[in-house]
């Protein structure tokens, strides 16, 4: 008698990058949408609520700008002799992005950084900016920004965000630091930024330069560093599709970062003050 052979169940096929890259483009725009309406741009009532706002933000506002060289030594030449970029148009476009965020126009028409812009802006409002200041001292002296943030005990969401920001700038690739840079701030700020104008219950006279620093980041962001930011990615990465998804998965971690970010944040500002 013959006996048939015993049925193997067939291995389902494995799936492929071209499979997930939709998938993975649809967590993307969910998380990014979360983003756009956290609740924490609408706990900001008082002077109060926006000096602890600016002392947590400041810290994004500062390590944002290790995406932006790091960029710029990926796209341009920065050491000595120089060479030629291999992609012009994104070596001009990184370096128009570093001119503004590096050196833009300040409401009296001198130059600063946007940190630094940042920092009168926390001056007027009252925000001591003496955990970023402590940070930066420490970080000058060892060159270490995990142990600067320890040393500084930095609230722990903030040395959470920080960390995997530097994590990024210093060990991604190219195409993850671009999807970090591109979802995670460029593409995001405009719209975070308008919702904290539009919800926050505080008297925009009162806070001149802070105002200043938002509605020039939601103008250079919008129409010109973020088209910018899409360009460079279009230049540089195209349709390679292993790179689209390590910059669509960089980015993923980027924004869920930036959420836990604001949850912290928002979970404070909603702590009741005691009588």
């Amino acid at each position: 008698m013959l006996i048939a052979p015993l049925s193997v169940p067939a291995t389902p096929p494995t799936a492929t990058l071209a499979d997930q890259y939709p998938a993975a483009l649809a967590e993307l725009r969910q998380h990014s949408a979360a983003l756009h309406v956290h609740p924490v741009f609408a706990l900001v009532h008082t002077p109060e609520d926006l000096r602890t706002f600016m002392r947590w933000h400041v810290f994004a506002v500062w390590d944002f700008m290790s995406l932006v060289k790091r960029l710029q030594i990926d796209l341009t030449c920065v050491s000595l002799p120089w060479m030629p970029p291999k992609y012009p148009k994104a070596a001009r476009l990184i370096n128009e992005i570093v001119l503004g965020e590096e050196s833009d126009e300040t409401p009296d028409h001198a130059h600063a950084s946007h940190y630094d812009l940042y920092l009168d802006g926390m001056k007027e409002v009252g925000a001591d900016p003496v955990e970023i200041r402590a940070f930066l001292a420490e970080l000058a002296a060892t060159g270490d920004v995990p142990e600067a943030l320890r040393r500084v005990k930095v609230p722990a969401p903030i040395g959470d965000f920080v960390r995997a920001t530097l994590a990024t700038a210093e060990s991604g690739t190219t195409a993850e630091v671009l999807g970090s840079f591109f979802y995670g701030r460029e593409n995001v700020i405009p719209r975070m930024f308008e919702a904290l104008l539009s919800k926050w219950t505080i008297d925009e006279s009162t806070v001149p330069t802070f105002v200043y620093y938002l509605k020039r980041h939601i103008e250079l962001d919008g129409d010109a560093h973020g088209p910018a930011a899409e360009a460079i990615i279009d230049d540089i990465v195209g349709d390679h599709l292993e790179q689209r998804m390590a910059l669509v998965r960089a980015a993923i971690s980027a924004v869920k970062a930036r959420i836990a970010l604001w949850d912290a944040l928002a979970a404070t500002l909603n702590v009741p003050v005691a009588a």
